[in-house]
């Protein structure tokens, strides 16, 4: 579904992706590890047009999207969760929502449904409980609930998530992470996890790719990465 090679990504005289190649199957969840620094985010922001490549190429459903705009990119399938939870605080949480399936274009309608919202609110019962206040008012772990609502609108095909788990409580990160497998499982949703926590991660992921100083240093199973003892020292600090 998606297919990376050889892609350089600089912010100045700063490298911060050098010759990064890598595949998501369709239908798994590969996830992405490594320190800070080791170019997890800009790998994102460079598969979804939020900054450009200087080299390489991005394949998406058999597309070069390389050189494709961000806002182009919902209506082709893909999602992008960037880190921060970024909500517009001055709306509900159902305008929010609702902001999310407007990018979709051609994939069915363009207005999204009282149907599509009432997906949401079943995948996160909260967010129906709170369907009227403002985002403002919620806590870290609603507001994760609600980027990636927002982001499900859209009805992607691939989903990109960056740092999901970070900063929540532990029984907030298992029940997104479980979402996310029961999704992979009921509807072939592809996901590309960035994660700092390598063990959740690995856990959760069929594939792992571990990058470091912008460059990938292993690509395999998630279940080899979990058990490489001597990489896991080395990369992952666990």
């Amino acid at each position: 579904m998606l297919t990376i090679e050889e892609l350089s990504t600089s912010y100045g005289a700063v490298r911060a992706l050098d010759g990064v190649s890598l595949s998501a199957e369709r239908g798994k969840i590969t996830a992405v590890l490594g320190a800070n620094g080791a170019g997890k985010t800009t790998l994102l922001r460079s598969i979804s047009g939020l900054v450009r490549p200087e080299s390489g190429t991005v394949r998406f459903e058999d597309r070069d999207i390389t050189r494709t705009a961000a806002e182009r990119l919902p209506a082709m399938g893909m999602a992008h969760v960037p880190e921060g939870r970024g909500v517009i605080t001055e709306l509900t949480v159902q305008e929010n929502l609702h902001l999310g399936g407007l990018g979709r274009g051609g994939r069915r309608t363009k207005a999204p449904t009282t149907a599509d919202l009432d997906r949401v609110y079943d995948l996160f019962p909260v967010l129906g409980e709170r369907r009227g206040s403002l985002a403002h008012t919620l806590s870290g772990g609603e507001r994760q609930m609600l980027v990636v609502g927002r982001a499900l609108m859209a009805e992607p095909t691939l989903l990109l998530l960056d740092e999901p788990s970070l900063g929540l409580a532990r029984r907030v990160v298992t029940q997104i992470f479980t979402l996310l497998r029961d999704l992979v499982s009921s509807e072939g949703l592809t996901v590309l996890l960035v994660e700092q926590n390598a063990r959740s991660a690995l856990s959760l992921a069929d594939h792992g790719v571990v990058l470091n100083l912008g460059k990938v240093v292993a690509d395999e199973p998630a279940e080899l990465l979990a058990g490489d003892e001597k990489l896991r020292h080395a990369y992952l600090g666990f």
